[in-house]
């Protein structure tokens, strides 16, 4: 349990059933009137933001979110499989709980599994990976005091923009949170 007044950011609460991460809060003390905290919560499994208020002894349930590295191994159409690193046991993860998430994700690759009370609501790919572009048009010469970019598809078949020197065949680095082009490998 904690209490409204031990309010961080980055702090997980349980709160009508559902998880919510303290994104901002704010201590107010009026001149007239009890003090009250101000928060900004995100919903963990939804990632919805609600805006509440608390009084300064008002307790929460602490909500205990697991990361665990996992290897993700393949996509069988419906569900996604994943192996755990130490005890190689798999689970099946629908496409709804995924997401997006491995759009930048290879196969054999470790990514994190976030549960909460053994059920597992996201995944987080890592911050940075590195792709081969299977699929590119040529660039143009000139034409570049704009930064121009150009559409590419890399071997995970997602599309990205990338500058225009790049070629198809060349390995990039990616940063999986914003889907941008980072630099050539």
């Amino acid at each position: 349990m904690i209490s409204a007044g031990e309010f961080r950011n980055g702090v997980t609460i349980e709160l009508e059933g559902n998880i919510y991460q303290i994104i901002e809060f704010q201590h107010v003390k009026p001149g007239k009137g009890a003090a009250f905290v101000r928060t900004k919560l995100k919903n963990i499994k939804s990632g919805g933001v609600v805006e509440k208020t608390f009084r300064p002894t008002e307790k929460c349930e602490t909500a205990h979110i697991d990361r665990k590295d996992m290897q993700y191994l393949y996509n069988d159409g419906e569900l996604y499989n994943f192996m755990d690193n130490e005890t190689f046991e798999q689970i099946a993860l629908n496409a709804d709980v995924i997401g997006d998430a491995l759009k930048f994700v290879k196969e054999n690759e470790t990514v994190k599994v976030v549960s909460h009370k053994g059920q597992v609501f996201a995944v987080e790919a890592p911050l940075f990976v590195e792709l081969e572009i299977t699929e590119c048009e040529p660039g143009v010469k000139g034409d570049t005091a704009t930064g121009a970019t150009k559409p590419c598809t890399v071997e995970t078949g997602a599309t990205l923009n990338v500058p225009l020197f790049v070629n198809q065949g060349d390995v990039i680095k990616i940063d999986t949170r914003t889907g941008e082009y980072l630099s050539r490998v």
